[in-house]
């Protein structure tokens, strides 16, 4: 069965780092600390005091000052595992963590969980190649020298940094490496570790490399790793779920974050806010537990980035210069039924196709195929939205018409507004549906915010926002002032919505009528 050797860096709180110790080895692990050399004295020694006596808790045998995004991160660990492998030799894997880090399974499925597989868990992508860093300095982390701390010394780390692009004082990255870059949470096996202190006493030209790197907590494990294990034996990813907002700040976690984080398919999660008193201690029941099972959604970070953006003011509608240089046409018709249940608009279409002569096209921005070859530009969703303007042109070459209909989701407010700036005549048709609970449950899913497993807590509090979210749309539009705008609702007769499709379409209100008396229109 696995052993884990928790490897843990830590600066603060000693209560809370003996309870997790503490917990970590109760269950038949072990844990090995290094604690920066800049913490007070006193909080170092109220940690060996507490976790001498515990045969399973081992300390780094040297103790040193770290700062963000210097080579000192990486030392630290070093000597924590250095430490973890002499004190360990039961040890199986070894498993970075933080103070701000919590299990969110049992032991026992941790355990079970790493013997399914002979792997080694850590984010290892190519540096150059890869989108990785989002913001900042990419190839200038590694081809100038970093001597400085960028937070303590700022004005002294741009200088040098300054002083060398003058001069071209770039080096090399050494030939044989390739540089990878990930998370620096990782869990890797014994022999991995012993092959990563073997590389670190044979390859001094890359430690010395290294040394002067910027944020090498981010690239040196992840390079060596791929250096020295078989590509069969890596598993890409991190076992600790943590998440960043768009400035680039970690996510923490609350009191009402336990089910979501159960539902994730990592073994622990960072950053658990320190306010969290609820949550910490019942994860911190969890560990110990038996027989528990994780029905696994995983739908984290979606739901994050959905959440986060719905509380957002600065969305951005205008068009872009290059979707709105050429018109569709100043004597073409274009009518834009908007409606999020994609089916109820579907049946509308294939109603509008039976009783008239307006040629029309379902989703076209949202799904593949459907459409008629035009050289190419139907091929992908991405051309189709980057070239919408050309492609209606082409449609409307295409039918040899100068009246069509397509359907769009009320998310497409930029393209609404896109069109309905053009030279060519532009209708709006709203479908307003009904959304059940069990409605608005399946949209969630099918957008990825839940799955089938997502708690009942999760749905509970995720429906609220989502059924706000789809008032907000509908609320968009109307506020929108389109030239033309009309509206059909499930909730009224076929006679009252026969009206605004007749203005919408241009036919005669019978037709409309025929159209809107389909009795499945609405079914679900």
């Amino acid at each position: 069965m696995a052993k884990i050797a928790f490897i843990l860096l830590t600066h603060k709180d000693p209560e809370g780092i003996i309870k997790q110790a503490e917990r970590l080895t109760e269950t038949g692990d072990f844990v090995s600390i290094h604690f920066d050399a800049r913490a007070k004295p006193s909080d170092f020694q109220k940690l060996r005091d507490a976790l001498d006596p515990n045969p399973s808790v081992t300390f780094a045998k040297r103790r040193l000052k770290c700062g963000w995004g210097e080579w000192s991160l990486v030392a630290a660990t070093l000597e924590a595992v250095k430490a973890a492998v002499e004190a360990f030799p039961e040890a199986t894997h070894f498993y970075m963590l933080s103070g701000d880090c919590m299990q969110i399974k049992t032991a026992e499925f941790a355990h079970a969980y790493l013997d399914a597989e002979d792997v080694d868990y850590i984010e290892s992508f190519d540096f150059f190649a890869s989108d990785w860093i989002k913001t900042g300095m990419k190839e200038d982390r590694l081809i100038y020298r970093h001597w400085f701390n960028e937070r303590n010394h700022k004005w002294w780390f741009y200088q040098s940094y300054d002083w060398q692009k003058r001069l071209g004082l770039t080096r090399k990255v050494p030939e044989d490496i390739q540089m990878m870059i990930g998370s620096q949470w990782w869990c890797l096996r014994r022999r991995t570790i012993e092959w990563v202190l073997d590389f670190c006493r044979t390859r001094p030209d890359v430690m010395r490399f290294f040394r002067t790197t910027w944020i090498p907590d981010e690239t040196f494990f992840q390079t060596v790793v791929r250096h020295v294990v078989p590509e069969k034996e890596l598993r890409t990813r991190t076992l600790t779920f943590l998440m960043f907002t768009d400035y680039g700040m970690p996510v923490t976690f609350y009191n009402d974050h336990y089910d979501l984080l159960l539902a994730q398919d990592f073994l622990f999660a960072r950053k658990i806010s320190p306010d969290a008193t609820e949550l910490k201690a019942r994860l911190g029941d969890l560990w110990h537990q038996t027989g528990v099972s994780f029905p696994i959604s995983n739908e984290g970070r979606s739901l994050f980035t959905f959440l986060s953006g719905r509380g957002r003011i600065g969305r951005r509608f205008a068009p872009r210069f290059w979707e709105t240089e050429s018109s569709l046409g100043r004597e073409r018709t274009l009518m834009m039924i908007v409606c999020k249940k994609w089916h109820v608009a579907k049946r509308l279409v294939d109603q509008i196709r039976a009783r008239t002569d307006i040629a029309a096209v379902e989703y076209l921005f949202n799904e593949a195929g459907g459409l008629p070859d035009l050289g190419g530009i139907e091929r992908t969703l991405e051309k189709r939205n980057r070239h919408r303007r050309a492609l209606l042109r082409m449609l409307f070459d295409h039918f040899q018409t100068d009246r069509l209909v397509i359907c769009l989701d009320p998310a497409a407010f930029e393209v609404m507004q896109d069109f309905t700036s053009d030279k060519a005549v532009t209708r709006v048709l709203e479908i307003e549906c009904d959304f059940t609970d069990d409605y608005l449950i399946g949209h969630a899913r099918r957008v990825g915010l839940a799955g089938e497993s997502t708690p009942q807590e999760v749905i509970d509090r995720l429906l609220p926002t989502v059924r706000y979210d789809l008032r907000f749309e509908s609320d968009r539009m109307r506020d929108a002032r389109f030239p033309s705008f009309q509206r059909v609702r499930q909730s009224v007769s076929a006679a009252e919505n026969a009206m605004p499709l007749a203005r919408f379409l241009g036919v005669d209100p019978e037709v409309a009528q025929q159209i809107m008396a389909t009795d499945y229109l609405f079914v679900d």
